[in-house]
């Protein structure tokens, strides 16, 4: 008589009760069935339209509250990424466009921002090939990117002023709530001029507002606030030569 020692029956028990079969193999434990995705998991992938829903089909006043706390913290990240993040690039513009791209977008406040009104425009004059033109639209491309709040605007100088004098490029040219804050000829023409010279210059002129900083001491990590407190100083420094130095440029 074959024994087939796999058969789960009362004669292979015995045969393994007396050590004459091995031990039966332990069944595998069943898998769990996944678990339900926690409730944070689920607001961070929803839309702003899909949270409204869940606060709307919420079981509790507290699952109610934890989803419309959310829900306001994700609408106002993008309010704040839409004010900050309006432009961010340098934009050539004709002489037809000025009005329009210049002089009425720095007439607009900006939302969140009571401190100071409009919106500050830097418009660069600048002539093809010249050394400091290149050298000012590299750096006004830089700033740019930096400040998406500020609207940077390029346009060659004879083009935008007729018979215009090239030794007067590049010209820069402020605007700030419908007004000409800061009109600066030859920049960089006599001497190189540096990219924290540039941002301190346009700070002082209104077209670049630095961020408020919210928070109690210490609430960042110790390597941001090093490299913070770094770039205030060097901003602070080319603030005060800015100001100082106005034997190289010209102010019209």
């Amino acid at each position: 008589m074959s024994v087939n020692p796999y058969e789960d029956t009362e004669f292979n028990d015995a045969l393994r009760k007396h050590g004459i079969l091995p031990p039966r193999e332990p069944t595998p434990p069943t898998p769990s069935p996944p678990s339900s995705p926690k409730l944070q998991e689920i607001l961070e992938q929803a839309s702003t339209s899909k949270l409204q829903e869940l606060e709307d089909e919420a079981v509790d006043s507290e699952t109610e509250r934890i989803i419309a706390a959310y829900r306001r913290q994700r609408l106002a990240e993008l309010q704040r990424t839409e004010r900050t993040g309006r432009f961010g690039r340098v934009y050539p513009i004709g002489r037809e466009d000025y009005t329009r791209e210049v002089t009425d977008t720095s007439k607009e406040d900006i939302p969140g921002e009571p401190q100071i009104k409009g919106t500050g425009v830097v418009c660069i004059l600048y002539k093809d090939g010249q050394p400091a033109s290149v050298r000012l639209l590299d750096q006004i491309n830089a700033l740019a990117t930096q400040y998406p709040s500020t609207k940077f605007v390029s346009i060659i100088g004879n083009k935008c002023i007729p018979n215009y004098a090239d030794n007067l490029c590049p010209t820069i040219i402020v605007y700030r709530a419908g007004e000409v804050t800061r009109q600066t000829v030859s920049w960089g023409a006599e001497k190189e001029r540096s990219l924290a010279e540039l941002e301190a210059l346009l700070i002082l002129s209104l077209a670049i507002t630095l961020p408020h900083k919210h928070g109690a001491p210490g609430d960042s990590d110790s390597g941001e606030d090093s490299d913070s407190l770094k770039r205030s100083s060097r901003q602070k420094q080319s603030l005060q030569k800015v100001a100082e130095d106005s034997d190289s440029d010209f102010d019209i």
